[in-house]
This record gives C-alpha cells, structure tokens and sequence, in this order.
C-alpha cells in the first residue's frame, strides 16, 4: 500500500511516457498495463526467445520486468522534476517462469524524500491461473537537477 500520494498531478501520463522511451521494454515486448498511485503493472507475453536452456523465462528478463515496474510505482510518488535510479535490489525466484505471459505488480511499501522501497511479485499466468514465480525488494534514489535524466 502506498505510504503517500502522488506529488504530480499528472503522474500517469509522465509514467506512461516515461515508459515508452525505454527501449529495453520494447526489445523484451513488455506493456505497461496498469498506473496508479504507488503501484504499477508491466506485462509481458511469454516469448520462446527469451528462454534460459530448460524454456523457462529467464531470471535476467524476470527481474528486468519486475525492477522496471518498481521504478514506475516510486516514479508515480515523486514530483514532476524529479527522476528515479535503482540503488539496490533483491529479488527471489519462486518458481519456473513459464506460461503465456508474466505479469509484474510492483507497490510502494515505503515513499521517502531520497529513498524509497518497492515491493513486487511477478506471476506467470497458465491457462488462465497466476502462480507466483519471483518476488522482488527493491531500494530507488530520487535524483533532482540532472536534467539528462528527467523524462
């Protein structure tokens, strides 16, 4: 649950905008499908290209997913000039990644002025039934007067 609200009113269109400039999200094929206040869900619909060796998404493309929508749920708290950089995650892989899609659902558990930590839980959703297969704790830092970065 989110600890504050958003400081912009305008944080959905900058998340979503936000987001689609990242192009590791467009290579991957993810989709940003939910935006609220401290939360956000990224989709992505399983691909036989991102597989590790068993056909099993792979943990790099799990926690790609699950990091993105954790600094999209802090972006959504902050003000309109500020930025958001991950300073530290850590992320456990539950169970194996497959199914036609995972969806990643990230929340803020704790909003600070520079720091604030995010929670997700990303489940691989299988003829129509989620299973959990990773969780993730995630540390971000409020960056301000770099413009190279806001945006």
């Amino acid at each position: 649950m989110p600890t504050s609200a958003s400081q912009s009113p305008e944080f959905e269109n900058r998340t979503r905008a936000s987001f689609g400039r990242q192009e590791v999200m467009r290579t991957i094929g993810a989709m940003l499908t939910r935006v609220a206040a401290g939360e956000v869900e990224i989709t992505l619909p399983f691909r036989n290209n991102l597989t590790q060796q068993h056909g099993f998404m792979h943990a790099g493309i799990v926690s790609t997913i699950a990091d993105s929508a954790c600094g999209y749920a802090a972006y959504t708290l902050m003000p309109a000039d500020a930025a958001v950089l991950t300073i530290e995650y850590k992320v456990n892989l539950v169970a194996p990644a497959v199914g036609e899609r995972l969806i990643a659902r990230a929340r803020v558990t704790k909003a600070g002025r520079t720091v604030t930590v995010c929670a997700c839980d990303v489940f691989a959703l299988r003829d129509g039934q989620e299973k959990m297969v990773a969780t993730m704790l995630n540390t971000l830092m409020t960056v301000r007067d770099r413009p190279e970065l806001n945006g």
